[in-house]
């Protein structure tokens, strides 16, 4: 029986897939997540009043920095050459979150679902780095693929 895990041979050992026989296709993937935290601590979000700086930018530019070096990061992820990363960040003041989305652009041989949720996760963390001093209790939500579209397996919209 073959292993739907594409990234372990024969063997069971760890591996790099061998995309060379696959298409190139555009491919497509969206990632979203929240940081949830005091709603004090999105005041000074809101209201520019945070003592690093601009959170939101911040932490966008943070997210595309590091869906370009998901591969530098994520040990059996192919580094590929992306033609968009968008990621935005908003202030839900009614559930006192950031919520953050991550779109991940490419046409290649593989998926973006990595460099999106990648994207998010530091998004997220960068926005915990700027405010910690003001709220250690902050938590990193809800990071999941919810779209992804190209490449043999297709489309995929999560629930």
């Amino acid at each position: 029986m073959t292993s739907p895990l594409t990234h372990f041979d024969a063997k069971g050992d760890a591996h790099m897939v061998d995309v060379s026989e696959k298409d190139v296709t555009a491919r497509t993937a969206t990632a979203r997540g929240a940081v949830v935290m005091a709603a004090e601590t999105l005041a000074l979000v809101v209201e520019g009043r945070a003592k690093k700086g601009d959170v939101l930018s911040v932490a966008r530019l943070a997210g595309i920095m590091a869906a370009k070096r998901t591969a530098d990061l994520i040990p059996l992820c192919h580094p590929l050459a992306l033609s968009k990363v968008s990621v935005e960040l908003t202030a839900n003041e009614a559930e006192s979150r950031v919520e953050i989305e991550a779109t991940v652009k490419v046409t290649g041989k593989t998926g973006v679902e990595m460099e999106a949720l990648t994207a998010v996760s530091v998004a997220a963390l960068t926005v915990y780095d700027m405010l910690k001093a003001a709220d250690k209790a902050m938590r990193l939500t809800d990071i999941r693929l919810v779209h992804k579209d190209g490449g043999r397996s297709g489309r995929f919209e999560a629930e």
